[in-house]
């Protein structure tokens, strides 16, 4: 008798704060077996963090390490890690994969979906997006009717995210670090920068939210983004 394989969950654990998580996800977290999630080589691990307080110690723990480095590619590492969570659940085992924020934009765990889920039956839980957090934290609405939300990496080039934000109605670009100084001095070029919103850590209990004016380039973490709401307007 053939033994079945087990089930591989996605699940976005949100941004930051542990009481973001759904009643879903956290239902998943306390049931499976196996659980994995993405590490820096450095042996940070935020994605086991936001959960800690509801992870059993019975369970098995997949830690990914990914290089997180612009001259280095993350594929091979998730090779690695997709033969691992292979091998557990070709035992039968479910495997819940840790993703900050909402799996599907801009999720580490789309590069797992992508190997092995025409293998094993694969379910994503959704996330709240460190973007929707962070509006909430600012306490700016983003959008209003027809307005078109853009959002954008810091890492494309500078004239890409020029082209971009020179049409847009609200924005929020995201994954700034060292691209911040590029990203500022776009905005102040199309006349956009009185209208940007910074924050970093959003929900997190380092999150700290500052005039942009006033940010120091080579402070700003990975984890931060700078959002752009649209042009205030009558809703009635």
């Amino acid at each position: 008798m053939t033994k079945a394989s087990g089930k591989l969950y996605g699940l976005g654990i949100g941004p930051g704060d542990p009481e973001l998580i759904t009643l879903k996800a956290y239902r998943i977290l306390q049931s499976v077996p196996v659980i994995a999630y993405p590490a820096m080589e450095n042996g940070k691990v935020l994605a086991r963090a936001i959960v800690a307080d509801y992870l059993r110690p019975e369970q098995i723990e997949i830690p990914m390490p990914l290089p997180f480095s612009p001259t280095r590619s993350s594929q091979p590492y998730y090779d690695i890690a997709a033969e691992k969570i292979a091998a557990h659940l070709s035992e039968g085992r479910d495997v819940a994969v840790l993703c900050e924020g909402e799996p599907f934009l801009y999720g580490s765990f789309m590069y797992l979906f992508n190997r092995l889920s025409g293998t094993f039956t694969t379910e994503v839980v959704p996330g709240i997006s460190s973007t929707m957090a962070s509006a909430a934290a600012l306490g700016v609405p983003l959008t209003y009717r027809n307005d078109v939300l853009s959002i954008m990496p810091a890492t494309l080039d500078a004239e890409v995210l020029r082209d971009r934000l020179a049409v847009v109605d609200a924005a929020v670009i995201i994954k700034l670090g060292r691209h911040f100084a590029k990203v500022r001095d776009v905005l102040i070029e199309l006349g956009q920068f009185d209208r940007a919103l910074y924050i970093e850590r959003a929900t997190m209990p380092n999150q700290r939210i500052r005039a942009i004016a006033d940010v120091e380039p080579a402070e700003v973490p990975y984890w931060a983004l700078i959002m752009i709401p649209s042009q205030q307007k009558s809703v009635s």
